[in-house]
């Protein structure tokens, strides 16, 4: 039986000229089908959607998309535990 490698979360920091805003993680909105439907960013660490790589992946491009301001935050994909 094969693991799945879920250990990565998605950050996003807005870009400011003094780097003083504090970062805000992604929560993963899902069908009750387990279909990707969206994301929300939220303050809490703990509370953010674990996932895999390829997921993180998929938020960060949906995240570029579709949010209006998305040329104002730097998105990336950390693993859990930094």
């Amino acid at each position: 039986m094969e693991t799945i490698d879920q250990r990565y979360l998605v950050q996003q920091n807005k870009r400011t000229g003094d780097g003083k805003t504090a970062p805000v993680f992604a929560r993963v909105m899902r069908s009750k089908e387990g279909k990707f439907e969206g994301v929300s960013f939220i303050k809490n660490k703990e509370k953010a959607t674990v996932m895999t790589a390829a997921e993180a992946q998929e938020v960060v491009t949906w995240a570029a998309k579709k949010k209006e301001n998305a040329h104002q935050y730097e998105t990336k994909v950390i693993c859990v535990g930094q």
